[in-house]
């Protein structure tokens, strides 16, 4: 402890950082969805609070609120509420590099005499003696390595280097200093002062004590009434230090405006620390100090050289800290697999909706080797809800081709697909929400007894309440007619629907377009009169005249029919080159994104590759096409268009409509009828049509062949 007259240098003990886990976590949100490449200054906010245990000295704190919030997008500072006795707010700023040799490169000494002429700058305006929070200030430089979660990261606290150096004349406990009555008092003063919400984080203020002993605490602009009033003065501050023989980091601007404001060269001070919220002026310390700078130092346009850049163990070098290890695993996760989604809209893809992709609702009609890529595809583009319908189990040959299967799965005759896919899909991302249904979609062309019907229609109604409950859906069967009643149910509906179907060599991927009807009426409200009015609205175009884009069904002249009785083991499983599923799941997925981005949605005009006459090119993503048909043999893709058709026994408005006047009925008379479809869309009648053309073009080739001469 220094006792008066002792002479030596006046030296301060450095202010310590300390950093909240949200801190970090809100610099990488808003670094991934907000700054992105822009490596400007960001404003930022510290806090701390006096000492308040003799051993413990405090820290300055940077919490997640010392950053701007995500939401924030017209205030360039954080929000800082205050009156809280606990955080005394210190301005700063943190310059956070794209790269690891970004942030090694930084003018570490021009950055810390930037802020500290800001310091100066406020000096000599009055600034600081008006709001005096702005004496101090806090400097952060980091680089966040948002793969592996490690945060490298240096402090700075700038200081005004007096020249020269300050000289100690006394320091002792503030106990020692006051006479009783002034003790008393003191701390009087000093707890009203902290209590009352407008002065509580003020952390630089003045203590004058009159001849009766009583001691009055005030601003720092009241420095000349308590001059004239020949009081004791003493220049106070908040000390976060708990040292008994150092003053904390704070004095050294306060004394440095104390000798650039008003000339003073014999300065007492008082560092204020407490103990359980109260005053303690045995912890507290009172020193006198004397100022002899050169001349001209207190001149604006001399900047004083500037301190302040934090030691780590006794070092100069930056700090690292690794957040992955205390992380939720399911958290880190969430963060890994939205880093990619999130760096594309830095610079290739601003305009990405990540919000709709999130929040999307996804079905999948089938869980083999197309229902599995899919689901992977989805996850990584972000969908987090998906929804996989099979009634398959998972048999030997699948987990070679079925990325989602393993030989586990197979035990005691396999697990039920929908299930261990979800299984899967959970232990890939835990946190998606999947749901399996174990569930077989009721078929035109394959007959049900009397017996089946009521579990036949009571799959057909959980299967509209699934599609009804999705955003979109993914028709991945194995077999043309399993497509036929979810195609007919989204139609009706009006859902996004894509198809992906696969040949041996060949794959078809393709959006459906929308239902015959404009608006989707309210089925179990409306009346007669108004399913009458609903008819009016079946149309073959879409709201703006173009023609409405054809389903999987509109290219047919025949209802879809058993194609899995009688036959060969070949022609009973998926026979396809192994590298087909992957290609055609993978252009479904990039398909729906394309529609989700595309300004007309579902209702979007179909554009071809290459085409002169249409295709926004200038969308994010590219041309939205409505067919891809490629081929493995040619290594060939093709973008094609067909229109829908008013037969077709899926989405035509005749099928629809009858759909919702007979409900369930309509579908399990399709289903027990192989020609009924055929029937109500007139294509019996169309094949009629082209049979008797077909014996008129035989009878003209008899009448030539009879006109023949044999040799």
């Amino acid at each position: 402890m220094a006792k008066e007259g002792s002479g030596s240098i006046l030296q301060f003990a450095p202010l310590q950082s300390s950093v909240d886990e949200g801190f970090w976590h809100r610099l990488s949100s808003l670094k991934l969805n907000k700054f992105g490449i822009d490596d400007s200054p960001i404003p930022i906010s510290g806090f701390y609070a006096p000492c308040s245990h003799p051993q413990v000295s405090n820290h300055l704190t940077l919490l997640a609120e010392s950053l701007l919030s995500d939401s924030n997008d017209e205030s360039t500072m954080p929000s800082v509420i205050r009156g809280n006795r606990n955080r005394c707010s210190v301005p700063g700023i943190l310059y956070n590099t794209n790269t690891m040799e970004g942030f090694h490169a930084l003018d570490k000494q021009g950055l810390l005499k930037a802020e500290a002429m800001k310091i100066w700058e406020d000096i000599h305006s009055g600034k600081a003696v008006e709001d005096c929070a702005v004496l101090s200030r806090v400097l952060l430089i980091s680089f966040a390595d948002l793969k592996k979660w490690n945060f490298h990261y240096w402090f700075a606290f700038p200081a005004l280097a007096l020249d020269p150096p300050a000289t100690l004349v006394d320091l002792r406990p503030a106990s020692q200093w006051f006479t009783l009555e002034e003790a008393e008092s003191v701390s009087t003063a000093c707890n009203e002062w902290r209590n009352s919400s407008l002065t509580a984080d003020v952390p630089f203020f003045l203590v004058s004590i009159g001849s009766d002993s009583h001691a009055a605490v005030r601003h720092l602009k009241d420095l000349e009434a308590c001059q004239r009033d020949g009081q004791k003065l003493l220049f106070a501050f908040y000390d976060a230090c708990h040292l008994p023989n150092n003053p904390g980091w704070p004095l050294r601007n306060f004394l440095a405006l104390i000798s650039a404001r008003w000339n003073l060269k014999t300065v007492r001070f008082l560092c204020y620390r407490e103990n359980r919220g109260f005053a303690d002026l045995n912890l507290s310390l009172v020193g006198e100090a004397l100022i002899t700078v050169q001349q001209g130092w207190r001149e604006q346009q001399c900047v004083p050289n500037a301190v302040g850049w934090e030691l780590n163990k006794g070092r100069k070098v930056p700090r690292c800290i690794n957040l992955a290890k205390s992380m939720d695993p399911t958290r880190l996760a969430i963060s890994a697999a939205d880093l990619n989604l999130k760096l594309m809209r830095w610079r290739a893809l601003p305009s990405l909706n990540l919000e709709i992709l999130f929040s999307l609702k996804c079905l999948l009609l089938g869980a083999g080797t197309l229902g599995c890529q899919v689901a992977r595809m989805l996850m990584a583009w972000g969908v987090r809800r998906i929804t996989l319908l099979d009634n398959g189990r998972v048999a030997m040959s699948n987990p070679l081709r079925q990325s989602l299967y393993t030989l586990d799965d197979c035990h005691n005759g396999g697990d039920f697909k929908a299930t261990a896919a979800v299984r899967s899909l959970q232990r890939i991302f835990p946190a998606v929400e999947a749901e399996g249904i174990v569930m077989a979609i009721p078929m035109p062309g394959h007959p049900v007894s009397s017996q089946e019907e009521k579990s036949v229609l009571e799959d057909c109604k959980r299967l509209n309440d699934l599609i009804d409950s999705h955003d979109v859906i993914f028709l991945l069967t194995d077999t043309r007619e399993s497509r036929w009643l979810p195609t007919l149910l989204c139609a009706n509906r009006n859902k996004i629907t894509i198809t992906a179907a696969l040949g041996f060599d060949s794959f078809l991927v393709m959006r459906h377009g929308p239902g015959p009807f404009n608006s989707i009426p309210n089925l179990k409200a409306e009346t007669e009169d108004s399913l009458a009015a609903g008819m009016d609205n079946l149309v073959l175009t879409n709201t703006d005249g173009q023609h409405r884009l054809g389903c999987y069904f509109c290219n047919d002249v025949v209802a879809p029919t058993d194609s899995t009785s009688n036959r060969t083991l070949d022609q009973q499983c998926t026979v396809t080159r192994p590298g087909l599923a992957p290609i055609a799941s993978a252009l479904a997925v990039e398909l729906l994104v394309g529609i989700l981005h595309h300004p007309n949605g579902i209702f979007a005009e179909a554009e071809i590759a290459n085409s002169s006459s249409g295709g926004n090119f200038e969308l994010p993503l590219g041309i939205l096409p409505h067919q891809i048909r490629g081929s493995l043999p040619h290594f060939q893709q093709m973008t094609l268009l067909g229109h829908s058709s008013n037969s077709c026994t899926a989405c035509c408005s005749t099928v629809v409509s009858e759909y919702r006047k007979r409900g369930m009925q309509f579908i399990l008379q399709a289903i027990n009828h192989p020609t009924y479809l055929e029937d109500v869309t007139g294509l019996t009648e169309l094949m009629r049509s082209a049979n008797y053309f077909q014996l008129d073009w035989d009878d003209d080739i008899e009448v030539a062949d009879d006109e023949c001469v044999e040799l």
